[in-house]
């Protein structure tokens, strides 16, 4: 496997404790068994924020072929609700882990991790959070999608502005300062109050949409992902898959997926999208 600069293989030490296979090795008999598959969504499916072509078209593929997909993502609600009417998702788990969007007859039902009371009460605590982060971190500036959040904050640090890597961890040292739980994307710094992330999301739409507890199932279902937030997934999950993108966070990588997509983004979805509806045939 090639490192992010693309010029020589990655040691066992830049990838943890298992070396990325490639998802084309993946063996026919486990993807026979799978129930679905989950994935990010930023730069896993989309690219500068817009959904690309060849993945679009392979959630298509495997709507008609009756595979349920389940998008988990640290954007925000009112972000996520359009492409959770758009797209051929059975759910999209937003803000990772807290909100989740279900497309049905009578249009998108929203849910809640959290209660009312216990989101009020973190509101003014988010706010006060995200004031400090903006006056003591140079350059820091709020997501442009900040308007639609509902139980977090997010800081750009590659989407429409940069941060400086040492700026970057300034930012998640202050949130967890401030008793927050923070994750890095591939374009946000995300905090919030409370215990949920992606993995308690993808546990929760097992047992809403399917009456199933994940846990049991884990070698049944494939996550796609491609940043540093995705390894409590990648670590997991059995058919953890990165799309080739992953690999600009190579440094900083502590759990690396089984397998690893020849192409980036949306092209490597598609890749992990054909394997399995192959396999099926």
């Amino acid at each position: 496997m090639i490192d992010s600069a693309g010029t020589r293989p990655l040691d066992d030490a830049q990838c943890g404790r298992r070396r990325p296979r490639r998802w084309a090795e993946a063996p026919q008999s486990e993807l026979r068994r799978v129930l679905g598959v989950m994935t990010d969504i930023d730069d896993t499916l989309t690219r500068d924020g817009a959904i690309e072509p060849a993945a679009l078209a392979a959630l298509r593929r495997l709507h008609a072929a009756g595979v349920p997909v389940i998008a988990i993502t640290g954007r925000p609600m009112g972000w996520s609700e359009g492409f959770a009417r758009a797209w051929p998702l059975a759910a999209i788990v937003a803000e990772n882990g807290a909100v989740a969007l279900i497309p049905g007859a009578g249009g998108v039902m929203v849910e809640y991790a959290q209660d009312e009371t216990t989101r009020t009460a973190n509101a003014a605590r988010l706010a006060a959070a995200a004031r400090r982060i903006l006056r003591e971190v140079p350059g820091a500036t709020l997501a442009r999608d900040s308007a639609g959040r509902v139980t977090d904050i997010a800081v750009d640090h590659s989407e429409f502005a940069h941060l400086a890597p040492a700026a970057v961890g300034q930012v998640v040292a202050l949130m967890r300062e401030a008793g927050m739980t923070a994750t890095v994307s591939s374009i946000h710094v995300n905090g919030w109050y409370g215990s949920h992330g992606k993995w308690s999301g993808a546990c929760w739409m097992s047992e809403r949409l399917f009456g199933r507890a994940l846990a049991p199932d884990l070698g049944r279902w494939i996550y796609v992902g491609d940043s540093t937030n995705d390894q409590p997934m990648f670590e997991r999950f059995a058919l953890g898959v990165g799309v080739a993108n992953l690999l600009r966070f190579a440094a900083e990588l502590e759990v690396w997926p089984a397998y690893l997509t020849e192409g980036e983004r949306g092209a490597g979805f598609a890749e992990v999208a054909d394997a399995l509806l192959a396999a099926r045939a």
